[in-house]
C-alpha cells in the first residue's frame, strides 16, 4: 500500500474562497519515503499579512511560481491510487480536491488523518497539534508551517503509527463501510458508535464542553453521521467541523418530541451554529391591562417575553382579526382596544354600537365585565388536549399537553394512567416555552394522526 503524505499552505481557512500557496507530497510505502514533490504555488491573489507572518511565504516569493492548474496533472497522477494522508486530513483534502476539480480533475481517494490515528494509537497526550505532538514524541520539525517541513514530520509520524498499529486500526479506518475518514479530527469514533438509533436531540460540543450546535433526529446516529458527508467547502462548515470535540444526546419517544425539544433547546442555549430556528420567534401578542381610569384594555403589540400574554400571533393581521371578532362579539370599544386611535369617540359609539366607554359615558366596572367575558370566551375558543404516543420504552407513553391554545409541556406517563384533567398532567410533565412554531408542529401532527389527540 502506498501513502501520499500531503501538506499545504494556503491564503485562508476554507477552500472555496482561498488558494494554495505551497504543496508538498511525500509518497510513503509504509516504511520510508520513496518519492517527493514540493513547490510554491502562485495563488493569483494576495497573501494576507497574518498568513505571511505565520508561514513566511510572501507575495514576492510566489509571483514567479507556477499556478495550480500548471501542476494539476502532475499532482493528480501522484495522488492517484494512493491513500491521502495529512494531519487533519479533511482540511488538506478539501483544498486539493476543490482546486483539482477547477482544473478538470476529479480526485477520489481513501483518506487517513494522523490526528485521529494518533488519538487512537498514541493516547494520553495533552495536545495532538502537529507541533506539540511531534515535540512530545521527539520527532524533529524543520521549517514549521511550511509544506515541506510539516509533510516530513507527518511522514515520520505516519511511520510511527504504522509500527504501533498492532490491532489493524489503519485497515479498519480505510474500510469504506466504517466511515471513519468522514469524521472530523477531534471527534472519536467511539462516541459515534455509542449513539442510539432512535428519535432524539443531539448536542455537538467544543473542546471546553460548550454546546455549539443542537439538532433533532428520527435516528440520532444516522443524523449525526450525515453532518460529515457532502462536499461543502465553505468557511462556516469547515470551522464547525474543526470545533466538534464531543457529542451528547437525549432520547425522545417520538420525532415530534425531538422537534419540540430542539426548538426549546436552541432558544435556551442559543448555539452559535444554529441559525434557522432562531428566527421562529412569536412576533405579536394580545395583552390586557388596566389604564389609569380603571378600564381594562385589550391590545395587540409586539411579543414581549416578560409580559403575560393572552394569545400570540405570527402576523399583525392575524392578531387584529381575532381582536375585531372579540370586539364584535362582546360589544367592546374599538378605541379602548387601540383599533381606532385618532378619534375622541370610536365610530361604533356614533352608530349606537358602543356604550361610550371611550368618552366616559360607561363606567369602568360595567365595561370591564364584558372584557372579562371576552377573555373567558377567548380561553374557551382555545383548545385543551393531550397527544399520547410512543414512549422511550414499552413501560411508558409520551404525552404532550396543550392548555387553552398554549403548549404547556411534555414528558412520559404510564400506559395505565387515567387522564382526569390538565392539572393532573401538569404535575408530571416538564414545562416548556410555547410559541407558534411548536403549536403549528403539534397541529399538523394531530391533523395527520387524529387518533392520538385526547381532548380534555
Amino acid at each position: 500500500m502506498l501513502y501520499a503524505v500531503v501538506d499545504i499552505e494556503t491564503t485562508g481557512g476554507f477552500a472555496s474562497g482561498n488558494a494554495i500557496t505551497e504543496i508538498s507530497v511525500l509518497v510513503h510505502d509504509g516504511q520510508e519515503i520513496i518519492k517527493r514533490f514540493e513547490t510554491l504555488i502562485n495563488p493569483e491573489m494576495d497573501i494576507p499579512p497574518y498568513i505571511e507572518a505565520l508561514t513566511g511565504i510572501s507575495n514576492d516569493m510566489v509571483k514567479d511560481a507556477p499556478r495550480f492548474k500548471e501542476v494539476a496533472d502532475e499532482l493528480y497522477q501522484l495522488l492517484l491510487d494512493k491513500v491521502f494522508v495529512a494531519h487533519n486530513v479533511n482540511f488538506d483534502f478539501s483544498f486539493i480536491k476543490h482546486h483539482l476539480s477547477l482544473s478538470g480533475y476529479e480526485l477520489n481517494a481513501q483518506k487517513l488523518c494522523t490526528v485521529r490515528l494518533s488519538r487512537k494509537l498514541l493516547p494520553g497526550h495533552g495536545s495532538y497539534s502537529l507541533g506539540k505532538l511531534c515535540a512530545a514524541l521527539g520527532i524533529p520539525v524543520h521549517n514549521r508551517h511550511r509544506a515541506g517541513g510539516d509533510a516530513e514530520a507527518t511522514a515520520i509520524l505516519l511511520g510511527l503509527l504504522i509500527k504501533s498499529d498492532l490491532d489493524g486500526v489503519i485497515a479498519q479506518t480505510l474500510n469504506r463501510k466504517a466511515k471513519e475518514q468522514l469524521l472530523p479530527p477531534n471527534l472519536s469514533r467511539a462516541q459515534i458508535d455509542k449513539l442510539p438509533r432512535v428519535p432524539g436531540v443531539y448536542y455537538f460540543k467544543d473542546q471546553k464542553g460548550g454546546i455549539i450546535y443542537v439538532g433533532k433526529a428520527k435516528d440520532i446516529q444516522k443524523r449525526v453521521y450525515s453532518h460529515f458527508t457532502g462536499s461543502n467547502i465553505g468557511k462556516q462548515r469547515q470551522e464547525f467541523l474543526k470545533n466538534i470535540h464531543s457529542v451528547d444526546f437525549e432520547i425522545c419517544g417520538t420525532e415530534l418530541m425531538a422537534f419540540i425539544l430542539e426548538a426549546a433547546e436552541i432558544k435556551r442555549l442559543w448555539p452559535e451554529n444554529n441559525r434557522a430556528l432562531k428566527h421562529h420567534e412569536q412576533k405579536y401578542a394580545l395583552y390586557v391591562f388596566e389604564d389609569q381610569n380603571g378600564y381594562m384594555r385589550l391590545g395587540i403589540d409586539k411579543y414581549k417575553k416578560q409580559m403575560p400574554v393572552l394569545h400570540s400571533f405570527n402576523t399583525l393581521l392575524e392578531g387584529h382579526n381575532l381582536l375585531r371578532s372579540l370586539i364584535k362579539e362582546h360589544i367592546l370599544c374599538e378605541k379602548l382596544c387601540y383599533v381606532q386611535t385618532k378619534r375622541t369617540a370610536c365610530t361604533a359609539h356614533g352608530e349606537g354600537k358602543c356604550s361610550g366607554a371611550c368618552v366616559g359615558k360607561e363606567s369602568a366596572a360595567s365595561y370591564n365585565v364584558r372584557v372579562k367575558y371576552a377573555i373567558e370566551y377567548l380561553k374557551g375558543m382555545l383548545p385543551t388536549f393531550a397527544v399520547l404516543d410512543k414512549g422511550r420504552n414499552e413501560e411508558e407513553q409520551s404525552c404532550l399537553l396543550v392548555e387553552q391554545g398554549k403548549f404547556y409541556g411534555m414528558g412520559y406517563i404510564s400506559y395505565h394512567t387515567d387522564i382526569e384533567g390538565p392539572e393532573m398532567l401538569k404535575s408530571v410533565l416538564q414545562p416548556y416555552p410555547s410559541d407558534n412554531y411548536i403549536l403549528n408542529m403539534i397541529s399538523n401532527y394531530t391533523t395527520q394522526f387524529p387518533q392520538k389527540k385526547i381532548v380534555i
